[in-house]
């Protein structure tokens, strides 16, 4: 009799990482493969903090904790010194951890480790043990493509060492794929040098990270972006990774989510709810998050509105002077929510987003219309694809001070729930990736492929 396999799934310990690689690790339990989900001792408090109780107990997944080699006063968004001490401690742990698990039995051994692709050390541990991987693109297939094309543009002379694109011009990777503007790829982080280095360093390793990796898996879907795919001959597109009614009991929040606003939403008119959720680290200065507050204000919509309490990057001094008081129950203001429900729901007309690739698959796959408020990194580019490649969306522009004014929210909210082109597009594409996932489709096709093989490795 044949050992049962066991597969242990590795995410980059930030919220756009460890979410879909749940969702991932519950889709591949219930295949009847045992899954270990680790998780950084930091990052496994905060989703046990914001997950009902009973949860862990009623879970396909089992959750198991590293240290990160950080003291408690460490500042966890210092991306360099997290990275070069996770790369420190971290290896060794995941090494025992797999020892153990394969000595503990003799009915079931590590058949398989699946990591973010921002976390090869797995990988390369894995490889070491003789251990099948798969590498997991928590981003856009474009992403990808750029990625593996960095030889390429550097060969060229279209970027420098460094990432910097050298001339203004558009670079197109393929005559089908949507053009790249040097000064949006997804490592440019023209405050900080050091961190933009790091990101392209990052980028440049992608491709040994795919050389290393039996399989290839990316939360999107073949159709939305075949082009790129078809530029990538290893990848899988499984997407979209959605937690939907049916999966698991995690949906991989590191924040406790206020399900409060799914009452009040029910309330609300269909179509008419803006929904305003600018990911787990965009953050505002006083002035913007005025001109956000204003702008909803002047929209006459109902709004459902995510203010973290870290969204403000100076002191907050609160929300405009009477705004609250202004907007009574036609807004909903909440820390965190269960973003998925949140999108299904049919009262919602658009949803106001920093373009990050998790939030781009949810309101996507839910037929929801985008503004577009980009932050950083591949939030560029999906902006792009979903106002100019799938036509489902529109861009707030900032004004010659950077800033994203009342008037111009009140503007594209007016201009975007009226465009019916917009919105039919947006059902299509709904329709395109509910296809995918079903029997037969593209993405049921890979993952069930993904599957058999892993089992027989």
């Amino acid at each position: 009799m044949g050992k049962q396999p066991h597969v242990v799934v590795i995410p980059y310990p930030a919220q756009g990482h460890v979410a879909p690689l749940l969702k991932l690790a519950t889709k591949i339990a219930k295949h009847g493969i045992k899954v270990t989900f680790v998780n950084t001792e930091f990052i496994h408090a905060k989703i046990m903090a914001s997950t009902p109780d009973k949860a862990e107990e009623l879970s396909p997944v089992r959750l198991v904790s590293f240290p990160d080699g950080l003291e408690e006063g460490d500042d966890r968004n210092d991306f360099i010194k997290a990275r070069n001490s996770m790369f420190r401690v971290m290896p060794g742990h995941l090494k025992d951890l797999i020892e153990k698990i394969n000595k503990s039995s003799d009915s079931e051994q590590i058949t398989c480790v699946i990591a973010d692709i921002s976390v090869k050390w797995a990988l390369e541990v894995a490889q070491s043990m003789g251990i099948p991987r798969a590498v997991v693109i928590p981003y856009g297939p474009a992403c990808l493509v750029l990625a593996l094309h960095i030889p390429k543009l550097l060969e060229a002379g279209l970027i420098d060492t460094n990432g910097t694109a050298l001339n203004d011009g558009l670079i197109s990777l393929s005559e089908e794929s949507l053009a790249w503007n040097g000064k949006e790829f997804p490592w440019s982080f023209p405050v900080d040098s050091n961190i933009e280095k790091l990101f392209f360093e990052f980028a440049t390793a992608v491709a040994q990270t795919v050389r290393i990796s039996n399989w290839v898996l990316s939360n999107s879907f073949y159709e939305l972006d075949s082009s790129s795919c078809d530029l990538v001959p290893s990848i899988l597109p499984i997407g979209p990774l959605l937690v939907s009614n049916h999966s698991g009991h995690f949906a991989g929040s590191l924040r406790p989510e206020d399900s409060t606003c799914l009452s009040w939403l029910d309330k609300q008119p269909m179509g008419s709810v803006i929904y305003v959720a600018l990911g787990s680290i965009t953050t505002l200065n006083q002035q913007q998050f005025d001109e956000l507050a204003l702008g909803l204000e002047s929209s006459c919509q109902p709004f459902l509105w995510i203010v973290r309490s870290d969204l403000v990057t100076e002191s907050f001094r609160g929300f405009p002077d009477g705004f609250k008081e202004r907007i009574g129950s036609r807004g909903k203001i909440v820390e965190w929510a269960p973003q998925e429900k949140v999108l299904a729901n049919s009262s919602l007309a658009c949803f106001l987003s920093h373009c990050g690739w998790n939030s781009t698959m949810e309101g996507l796959s839910m037929g929801v219309p985008f503004l577009c408020w980009p932050y950083f990194g591949d939030q560029y580019q999906n902006k792009n694809y979903i106002c100019e490649g799938w036509k489902i969306g529109l861009e707030l522009t900032p004004d010659e001070n950077g800033v994203v004014t009342r008037h111009e929210i009140q503007k594209k909210v007016k201009k975007l729930l009226s465009d019916d082109g917009i919105k039919a597009n947006s059902v299509k594409l709904k329709e395109m990736a509910r296809r995918s996932l079903v029997e037969g489709g593209s993405s049921f096709n890979n993952f069930q492929k993904f599957i058999v093989q892993m089992k027989s490795s």
